[in-house]
């Protein structure tokens, strides 16, 4: 390259928002539900849809979502032009409505008040709940077709060292280990069995790892239990138990498909219920028999879902039809 070219550069353009997509409702939240994984690389997170247009009261959020990593609740409010206060009060109403762990706010431009009241917030929750204030930026350069890009400009105090990607300085060795342990569980499922778990998906240092099943509130779960125990589980989220009930209705024949008992979970207490099924062990086994679990995780997570995405999927059809 001669020395005159290192000059010939084009010209970086910002694009409005509004060029792009023409309704705010009608255009771009779809579009951010259909991409929101490339709003969770930009923040380290690992985010799946749960609902749109989720209602509190008688306002409706945007976007209500889960890290999968963490199993937190996240909540998306995006807004053309610049943030305001009204948009403000309904995030605040919806992070209360939803008890969420991860507050999002999306828009074209941040006021300044608008981001010393999250730094605010950031400061006096804590680790409690997050906020998250992201400019989103539509580029050109010269005569390109657009690019987007989610700028994050107000975030956890911690966020920007971590990227929640790296382990924490205060892992302890056991920690350490059922992240080794899970990441290569995932490295397995998805190398040699085809289960879907996306390139971005990574281990963390806690005693399970969740696996998106493809049906929303639903999850797959690796996990070491109490009582030296480990576990395969069908984990579904939320107070609602009719799926649940719907799918316990069919245990016997269940249990039968599957190949042994299960142990069926109702947890009325909890928001939460679960079908497992378990054998002895531990993160402390010798390496030898952690390889042998990881094997009898892997051999239960392929039959869970087999066995249970057909009867999950034909219970949430009766139950739609039971509401008509």
């Amino acid at each position: 390259m001669q020395m005159n070219d290192m000059h010939n550069f084009g010209e970086l353009k910002k694009v409005a928002l509004r060029e792009i997509w023409q309704h705010e409702a009608n255009d771009f939240t779809p579009w951010l539900a259909k991409n929101i994984d490339a709003l969770g690389d930009a923040l380290g997170l690992e985010l799946e849809l749960t609902d749109r247009e989720a209602s509190v009261g008688d306002f409706s959020l945007d976007l209500l979502a889960k890290d999968l990593n963490s199993s937190k609740t996240v909540i998306i409010e995006n807004q053309f032009s610049q943030t305001n206060h009204d948009h403000l009060g309904k995030l605040l109403t919806y992070a209360a409505g939803f008890d969420a762990s991860v507050v999002i706010w999306l828009a074209e431009e941040v006021r300044d008040e608008h981001r010393q009241t999250l730094e605010w917030l950031n400061q006096k929750t804590g680790t409690d709940t997050e906020f998250f204030a992201i400019v989103v930026e539509i580029l050109t350069i010269d005569d390109s077709k657009p690019a987007y890009n989610f700028k994050p400009v107000v975030f956890p105090n911690e966020w920007q060292k971590s990227q929640r990607q790296k382990v924490s300085a205060s892992t302890t060795p056991k920690l350490e280990k059922y992240r080794e342990y899970f990441q290569a569980l995932i490295d397995e499922l998805r190398a040699s069995h085809g289960f879907p778990v996306k390139d971005s998906v990574k281990a963390k240092n806690q005693n399970r790892q969740y696996f998106a099943a493809g049906i929303s509130g639903v999850y797959y779960r690796a996990g070491f239990a109490r009582g030296g125990k480990v576990s395969a589980s069908v984990y579904m989220e939320g107070e609602d138990k009719t799926l649940f009930d719907k799918l316990e209705q069919q245990g016997a024949a269940i249990n039968s498909r599957f190949g042994r008992e299960l142990e069926w979970e109702r947890l009325d207490e909890r928001k939460r219920s679960t079908v497992s099924v378990y054998r002895d062990g531990s993160i402390e086994s010798s390496q030898s028999e952690l390889e042998e679990i990881r094997e009898w995780h892997i051999e239960n997570l392929l039959k869970l879902k087999e066995v249970f995405t057909p009867e999950i999927e034909r219970a949430l059809e009766t139950i739609d039809n039971d509401e008509l």
